[in-house]
């Protein structure tokens, strides 16, 4: 039996292993990978792919899922505090590049309706390439992220309209009036939907759904989730992306969003890889060799041209220089849904076949190129800004987020018995700390008390970015899954090397095992709760402090194997030793016997039948006390000795 789509999955997955492997081997990004293995195997490379039109609904799916990811990195509060870059943003990008294009390509000859639908074409930029960029090299929530977002989403939503109003320049279309007014109508419902999903309904299926505690159940529903608002978005007239973004803000309002994105990752990568596969496929190379003059100059046009479009919409909104550099070169591109309105231009006459090849191959090469230019940003910002604004220039690492983002923090994974009370003490001792658990329930209970928690699977790796693993002092894992236990230790040291990882364990065997893969002290149960024991009983016989501590230490090390050994401790009745105490005493006379003079010249241990341990003044601790060191007011002093002689000194400093 011949099944010619898995044929072609296995020729497409195939050669993509190939070729990405050698650009990583020259450390080039992933994505460059994809699109060149696409131009090899699409029908004008060797034409190894039957069925092209079946890889592009699979790209489609890619592009679907990348932007729920994306939406579910968002929220609608923080979408709402960047509508001033959506819509003036974007209105100033799209209205400027549609401009400047047609300005260009009428002086070229081409008529009114032809030269503006070009501008509709080139103002467009490619929202999968630059976001999967961005969101790889963790740049999504920095300023020139968050301002390509802005832009790019108006984009998505922009093309709608565009597509309306294609025909009508054409002259072929119907009732544009009823048809604009019924999308907006459309458009209104739908977001309307989407507010009460995120506010009220997804919230409270997703929390019912987590308490199954089935995996499968959770990915399930999110997928659904997913397709379905897509779905009712594009049957209202926009985009499946818009509305897969749409789905990834009602779920990045409940307490599963990173759970929901760890779970759909592996799914993204997989059919992201198709979507970019798909566009290489696109570019004929023939038409390419035989006009690559005129393809490259129109590249370096377009780069010039729309990134200076780009940078000054930036500066428009009053974005540092910086951010204006980095933006224009992240959105210099022509995107993917430029190839979807591109159709309906050659259906409308708009577009000729020979300048949809210029347009596609001009399309394909900026995106080749955007993976380079990301590449170079840093360092060629860093140039420019040493040429225009001498001593202006600073070296900012991209990836800075929000400052808000936890470092040098207790991570603690298993928010059961052990959990919380390392919660507490972390909360007592001013330690700051998140908490990642799985039990929705008590996610919901915590949060509602003000702790720092989150729901999620450790044993997934986007889970521990989420909490900034990468970024915290000591990480400990408190939960009673073994085998899931061992998971998250190595997918810890596989994120960092670094960072200090405690784990709580049961049994004595399973010590070795998790030492074995990165874990830096395992503490099991079974030991500690003896030690505690055995340890109180010894100290209440007086055995010596520094051989109780090596009686534990060695106990920890050899597994009870010190208890063979026949040597004993030595120990004493309460009844032989004096009843010492040791007590703090604040200095609070202005003047007298003690006050104002050194412990030498006091002679305290003769006249008062004391030892000074340490003295306490002004915050700091003096712990080497010698005879030379003044008791001043308001000191606090540690002294030891019997009751009675403790009393004589209060009373000499009081």
């Amino acid at each position: 039996m011949h099944f010619p789509l898995l044929q072609d999955i296995v020729v497409l997955l195939g050669f993509s292993v190939v070729v990405v492997l050698l650009l990583q081997r020259l450390r080039l990004p992933s994505v460059l990978g994809f699109l060149v293995t696409g131009i090899i195997i699409g029908p004008f490379g060797f034409g190894l792919i039957e069925n092209p039109e079946q890889i592009e609904i699979l790209s489609e799916i890619g592009v679907i899922l990348l932007m729920f990811v994306i939406g579910m990195e968002l929220s609608i509060k923080q979408l709402a505090s960047m509508k001033r870059t959506v819509f003036l943003g974007g209105l100033l990008q799209v209205g400027l590049s549609i401009i400047v294009t047609a300005f260009i390509f009428s002086v070229l000859g081409f008529s009114w309706n032809e030269a503006v639908f070009m501008g509709f074409l080139f103002s467009l930029s490619s929202t999968a390439i630059v976001l999967k960029i961005l969101y790889d090299r963790n740049e999504i929530t920095a300023p020139h992220g968050r301002m390509a977002l802005g832009i790019l989403i108006f984009q998505d939503l922009i093309v709608v309209p565009m597509m309306l109003i294609t025909p009508m320049m054409a002259g072929t279309t119907g009732d544009l009036y009823n048809e604009v007014l019924l999308l907006v109508l459309k458009s209104a419902l739908v977001l309307a939907l989407t507010y009460v999903g995120a506010k009220y309904l997804v919230p409270r299926a997703m929390y019912l759904i987590a308490q199954t505690k089935s995996k499968e159940l959770f990915l399930l529903a999110t997928i659904a989730l997913c397709f379905t608002v897509a779905f009712i978005t594009a049957s209202a007239g926009l985009s499946l992306a818009f509305g897969a973004f749409l789905a990834g803000l009602i779920i990045s309002e409940s307490d599963y969003s990173h759970q929901a994105t760890s779970t759909i990752l592996p799914f993204r990568e997989l059919f992201i890889s198709f979507f970019f596969i798909s566009i290489g496929m696109l570019l004929d190379l023939d038409f390419f060799m035989k006009n690559a003059a005129v393809i490259m100059l129109m590249v370096v046009v377009v780069f010039i041209l729309k990134g200076g479009v780009v940078s000054l919409t930036a500066a428009a909104l009053k974005y540092p220089i910086r951010t204006v550099l980095l933006t224009g070169m992240a959105l210099f591109q022509v995107g993917e849904f430029a190839f979807i309105l591109s159709r309906i231009g050659i259906e409308s006459g708009l577009l000729s076949e020979e300048m949809n090849q210029y347009f596609l191959s001009v399309s394909v090469f900026t995106m080749l190129l955007t993976p380079f230019v990301f590449l170079f940003s840093g360092r060629a910002t860093n140039f420019i800004l040493r040429k225009i604004a001498p001593g202006s220039h600073r070296t900012v690492p991209l990836s800075r987020q929000d400052a808000q983002e936890p470092e040098d923090h207790l991570l603690i994974i298993g928010y059961g018995i052990n959990g919380a009370n390392l919660a507490k003490a972390a909360k007592y001792a001013d330690i700051p700390y998140m908490i990642l658990e799985l039990n929705p329930q008590i996610v919901r209970q915590q949060k509602a008390r003000g702790e720092p928690i989150i729901y999620g699977d450790a044993v997934q790796e986007h889970m521990l970015e989420a909490v900034h693993v990468n970024k915290a002092r000591i990480v400990v894992i408190a939960i009673s899954d073994p085998r899931a236990t061992k998971a998250i230790v190595s997918n810890i040291r596989h994120i960092s090397p670094s960072v200090h990882i405690v784990v709580r364990t049961r049994y004595v065997k399973e010590i070795e095992t998790l030492l074995g893969l990165g874990a830096d002290e395992v503490i099991p149960e079974e030991f500690e709760t003896s030690i505690e024991i055995f340890s109180r009983v010894l100290t209440n016989f007086l055995v010596p402090l520094d051989e109780l501590e090596n009686l534990i230490d060695s106990v920890r090390a050899d597994n009870y194997q010190v208890f063979q050994s026949h040597k004993r401790l030595q120990t004493f009745k309460s009844s032989t030793i004096p009843d010492f105490k040791i007590s703090c005493v604040r200095v609070m006379a202005d003047s007298g016997a003690v006050v104002g003079k050194t412990i030498e010249e006091v002679d305290v241990r003769k006249n008062y039948g004391v030892n000074i341990l340490a003295v306490s003044r002004k915050g700091q601790m003096i712990k080497t006390v010698f005879p030379n060191v003044k008791l001043l007011r308001e000191d606090l002093v540690f002294v030891s000795g019997d009751q009675e002689h403790i009393d004589s000194f209060y009373k000499a400093v009081t």
